[in-house]
């Protein structure tokens, strides 16, 4: 028999309130450590050998080849970079975690743009110096790329802080900002590829921080009891981002391929062969790094019951 005087359990009752899952937070954490690994690597392959720095040199000078014609599509991109910009990503991601009434995810955001420029300018200047292996004057250390950084810490905060049915559509707009600023820096010779790789790894390190140790308000809310909150359409667009990362992995492969077999030829003239597989390198890393932010955030936002 029921009893009429007892209360129904209200959706949302204390004890109904959305709990994390721990398999995808360990998953991000792993995936934050595998970045910070891998901008030391990058550092150390492109920047510690004498092999890397020439190949590094060679797609340098590559970038003369159009680089007049280029420099008109890739000055006004650069160009909207700046401290600027930065608060303005930085305010822009917080509001949209306020308007949804997240207030720790918008510290979260806030932090992970924070972390990222600093992180980046840390290294560059304190931490990784360039050795002299190759003859002539190579410049100071510019690993990784500052510019490259705000526009991909920028576009992970919107990623992270927008709700979740925007959120494949965010990665993929800023995955393509993100490398259009990032090619911008090679066009115009104020980087090399190494740079712009490091910097998106820089990024995903603190992408995947934020995510395993995010609060309980960068949790989604079930729009109605029993929504499991799947996301396919996050699964096709992750999917499409990392064939084409895969795609333009493999035309870097086949450059570098080509570059290990020449490398150790001076003198160092502008290489197409370099230029474009740095390019290629660059879009692959992009188009990865935004597919794992994409998945990474979708898994931990995902409540243990929706």
């Amino acid at each position: 028999m029921l009893d009429a005087t007892r209360t129904p359990p209200r959706y949302d009752a204390p004890d109904a309130r959305p709990v994390p899952r721990t398999g995808p937070r360990v998953l991000a954490a792993v995936v934050a450590v595998v970045a910070v690994l891998a901008v030391h690597l990058t550092w150390y392959v492109f920047v510690a050998t004498e092999a890397g720095q020439r190949i590094d040199r060679l797609a340098l000078a590559g970038a003369q080849h159009g680089q007049y014609e280029l420099w008109i599509l890739a000055e006004p991109v650069l160009g909207v970079v700046s401290v600027a910009f930065v608060v303005a990503g930085i305010v822009a991601a917080m509001a949209i975690a306020l308007v949804r009434r997240r207030w720790a995810l918008a510290l979260q955001v806030a932090l992970l743009v924070g972390g990222a420029n600093a992180t980046t300018q840390i290294l560059k200047h304190y931490v990784y110096d360039r050795p002299h292996l190759l003859p002539g004057w190579n410049g100071a250390n510019t690993l990784p790329s500052g510019h490259t950084t705000v526009a991909a810490s920028v576009a992970a905060a919107l990623l992270i802080a927008a709700p979740r049915s925007w959120r494949p559509t965010v990665a993929v707009v800023g995955g393509l900002w993100t490398a259009a600023t990032g090619i911008s820096t090679l066009v115009g010779q104020w980087h090399r590829p190494s740079d712009v790789v490091a910097a998106l790894l820089v990024v995903l390190a603190w992408g995947g921080a934020v995510c395993a140790f995010g609060s309980r308000s960068s949790l989604d809310v079930a729009s109605r009891p029993g929504d499991r909150m799947r996301s396919p359409s996050s699964y096709v667009t992750a999917g499409l981002m990392a064939l084409a990362g895969v795609g333009a992995g493999v035309m870097a492969g086949i450059a570098l391929t080509d570059l290990g077999t020449r490398v150790q030829d001076p003198p160092f003239e502008g290489d197409i062969t370099a230029y474009a597989g740095g390019v290629a390198g660059v879009l692959a890393v992009t188009a990865v790094v935004f597919a794992v932010l994409l998945l990474v955030r979708q898994a931990t936002a995902r409540p243990e019951r929706p």
